[in-house]
């Protein structure tokens, strides 16, 4: 059966405050700290320098993928940013010393301000980064981009489960992993994948099922040699991501039965290597209608930062966002376990090959 948000299946998961309920009521009393993530921590999670704006510019999708955190889709029309928000992006970028500007969704190329936005920040001077699922480079009012990106010198980081068809099509829809290697192609064909720093491609991988990512080292090696021998396809790196008990994939544990045993899993993989790079500490999440979060994950469950009063992009603060304390709470052992997981990928060494 076709995948649907779970917005348009009025799901009660579709609600915030029912998943995070919902994580809460697993049994964690056998881990360490009894699934405490701040008492394993042991101390507040503090704001580092901020390198990096991510803004997520909606959640319209064209594609419905199973483990999508965001809930992204088709009909998801009404969350999309306007170009007063991005406006006021761009005046607060302008406050700070951040060198990224980490363009996500949904599909942000659906937004149809995302290419001013990219220009405006290519003009500052700033790396930009475009989250991209592939599929949508082939929509016949974006078949421009791949050249358009390279113009510019964007990163695209592209998200594809696997390197073998089977688990792709399996995690994203019939037909995806055809549709992503044209669009590699694509992007090859312009320079993307080449050892250029300036045209980097990067791809995004996370598990299809409930286990950990792998090493990332390792796999980086055998994805380039399967996918140059198999499909002629080159890419510069590749990052993995632990998936997230958040949304669609959260649904899919509860309903696959993996719910209990992921979380035990993520708690008991938690490595304390990965406190310092985790995203919320140098990265600023602003979400589709101006609400600023610590991450992208805490934004999916409209967990608002701890601060006096509610912080919007449209009167940002740099020093009061510097102040606060990081919001956390179970689903952060997502972000802690084995290898770790950022939107940078891995964030220390180890393998955190753990299969359940």
């Amino acid at each position: 059966m076709k995948t649907q948000t779970l917005t348009r299946r009025n799901s009660p998961l579709s609600n915030s405050q029912n998943q995070l309920n919902l994580l809460n009521t697993i049994d964690l009393t056998q881990t360490p700290n009894q699934g405490h993530f701040d008492r394993t921590v042991n101390h507040p999670l503090k704001p580092a320098t901020l390198d990096i704006f991510q803004i997520n510019l909606g959640k319209l999708c064209n594609m419905t993928c199973k483990h999508c955190h965001v809930d992204a889709g088709p009909d998801r029309t009404a969350e999309n940013m306007d170009l007063a928000t991005i406006d006021a992006c761009l005046n607060a970028l302008d406050q700070t010393q951040a060198h990224t500007v980490d363009l996500t969704g949904g599909a942000p190329e659906l937004n149809p301000h995302f290419e001013y936005l990219v220009d405006q920040a290519v003009q500052r001077g700033k790396q930009v980064i475009d989250r991209c699922n592939l599929t949508v480079l082939l929509l016949p009012t974006k078949t421009h981009l791949p050249q358009w990106f390279a113009d510019r010198n964007v990163e695209v980081v592209c998200s594809l489960p696997h390197y073998r068809k089977r688990n792709t099509d399996l995690q994203r829809g019939d037909g995806t992993f055809e549709q992503s290697i044209e669009a590699l192609r694509r992007l090859n064909a312009v320079g993307y994948g080449q050892g250029d720093p300036k045209r980097r491609l990067t791809l995004m991988s996370n598990p299809v099922g409930a286990f950990l990512s792998g090493n990332q080292t390792q796999l980086e090696t055998e994805w380039k040699t399967g996918l140059e021998k198999n499909f002629g396809v080159q890419f510069d790196r590749l990052i993995t991501l632990n998936n997230m008990p958040i949304s669609r994939y959260l649904e899919w544990l509860e309903n696959s039965g993996n719910l209990q045993s992921y979380m035990t899993t993520l708690v008991n993989a938690f490595n304390p290597a990965t406190i310092d790079g985790l995203m919320c500490r140098n990265t600023l999440s602003v979400s589709w209608d101006g609400k600023l979060y610590d991450c992208d994950f805490n934004q999916m469950l409209d967990l608002p930062l701890k601060m006096p009063i509610a912080p919007s992009i449209h009167d940002f603060d740099l020093a009061a966002w510097m102040a606060r304390a990081i919001v956390t709470d179970r689903h952060c052992f997502g972000c802690t376990a084995g290898a770790g997981s950022s939107c940078g990928g891995a964030i220390a060494d180890g393998n955190a090959e753990n299969n359940l």
